[in-house]
């Protein structure tokens, strides 16, 4: 756990050597979480069922994580919208993040789609014969239709939508108290005092979860390594080198070309998230990068009720890592059965992905469902998705890390969009000071 600023290990003692050389400083969050990966990984190679053994520690970590999200969601989001008492300038906000959304899931569909086609990492591999299909079957049966994703918008129970976890009803829901508490006027402050200390008691109380982040992640790397074996990196290592080169593609020119236009420094806003980034890939969960990421992006100079919205909305609507994915994988399993899609027939499979992506919020392996409904459509066979499921938990750290990194910089240039980015915090937050988080307005006596 991070030290406060200047506290150094141990008691200060007169007995220090001559020279004045300071103690060292416990490692920040990034740095345990960097060095419980590597631990993992060492673990999960030299003692596989030991790293297989410990995956519960990582399993209570992400429950941890998701107790959470749901009270601290709705009492950020609420307090952000009830606080600009501005319903236009809401609406506005969606539709620039919506607009975004789509041009960035956009450019990484067809990114993926022009690595595949060249680099062709199913050319030449042997369709596996008598693969067991059920699991990817089954998934093909929980793809949504159209009119099931905008009624999964509206949830019948706010509590049971907490208890599931489902980020985008708890959205929708606090969108609409929010509003509801604005229109009260004097009488809703009663609600947004309330709402203003839980928030500042979930942001403490995620403090005191990140300090297990290391442990959670060491177990979960060595659980993934452990199950899965190195090996696994070689028997498909040609797509999944070519997925990770497409995300780093995908970072490097789309985020940093981003990141140039909005007039934010890219390499500060890799700073700035470096902590939700690595939680994302070491747990393949976007939704334990969360809390954090809401955490540093409102430090980061983007207001509250822009950093309450977009972020949580992006994780139904701005999968950046996954649209990548999924058009590698969709092609790749054609060329792996042999077949050649026409320019043509490959557009129209991207306009379907780029379509039912939009509905697998909280679905368990959400790309596998969207590939295997995919599959299924367009005739291609379910071999080709039952074999990457044996690699999907070593693509999903990747796709999953840059979803949350995506997301983030969404905030941001939806923010500068609006003319609202706060360009001294930014400068401050680049230089090391301590800056705090404006999620609350200040309390009276601080």
């Amino acid at each position: 756990m991070k030290l406060p600023e200047g506290q150094i290990r141990g008691p200060a003692s007169a007995d220090a050597p001559a020279g004045g050389t300071r103690p060292r400083r416990t490692p920040d969050l990034t740095t345990q979480i960097f060095i419980g990966l590597l631990i993992g990984i060492v673990v999960g190679y030299l003692w596989p069922s030991f790293g297989v053994a410990v995956k519960p520690l990582a399993d209570a970590f992400l429950r941890m994580i998701k107790m959470i999200i749901a009270p601290l969601l709705f009492a950020t989001l609420v307090v952000g919208i009830a606080g600009t008492g501005d319903l236009k300038s809401m609406g506005r906000i969606g539709v620039k993040a919506i607009v975004y959304f789509e041009v960035a899931t956009t450019v990484a569909l067809f990114l993926g789609l022009a690595l595949v086609n060249i680099v062709q990492p199913g050319a030449g591999l042997a369709m596996p014969i008598g693969a067991d299909t059920s699991a990817a079957a089954a998934m093909a049966q929980n793809q949504q239709h159209a009119w099931d994703i905008f009624l999964h918008l509206f949830p019948t129970s706010v509590v049971d939508a907490m208890a599931r976890g489902d980020i985008l009803q708890l959205v929708v829901f606090s969108m609409f108290f929010g509003i509801a508490v604005a229109a009260l006027g004097p009488k809703g402050q009663p609600i947004l005092d309330v709402l203003d200390s839980t928030a500042q008691a979930m942001f403490r109380f995620t403090g005191y979860v990140m300090a297990f982040a290391p442990i959670g992640v060491f177990a979960a790397i060595a659980a993934t390594v452990g199950g899965k074996g190195i090996a696994i990196l070689f028997t498909l290592g040609k797509l999944i080198a070519l997925m990770y080169l497409g995300l780093v593609i995908f970072v490097l020119i789309v985020v940093g070309g981003v990141s140039y236009l909005i007039r934010v420094p890219f390499l500060t806003f890799v700073k700035a998230i470096r902590e939700p980034f690595l939680i994302a890939f070491t747990t393949a969960s976007s939704e334990a990068a969360l809390p954090k990421a809401l955490e540093v992006m409102e430090r980061f100079g983007v207001p509250k009720n822009i950093v309450g919205f977009v972020l949580p909305t992006g994780y139904s609507f701005n999968l950046d890592g996954t649209t990548l994915y999924l058009s590698l994988a969709s092609v790749f399993v054609a060329q792996l059965a042999g077949l050649r899609m026409t320019l043509g027939q490959q557009l129209v499979m991207m306009l379907t992905l780029m379509l039912t992506s939009k509905g697998v919020a909280g679905v368990p392996r959400a790309a596998l469902v969207v590939l295997t409904a995919t599959l299924t459509q367009f005739g291609l066979p379910l071999e080709g998705a039952a074999i990457l499921l044996g690699i999907d938990q070593v693509m999903d750290m990747g796709r999953t890390s840059v979803n949350v990194m995506g997301n983030c910089i969404a905030t941001a240039v939806v923010a500068r969009w609006e003319g609202v980015f706060d360009d001294a915090q930014m400068r401050a937050f680049e230089q090391g000071e301590e800056v705090p988080s404006r999620i609350y307005r200040p309390v009276p006596g601080d």
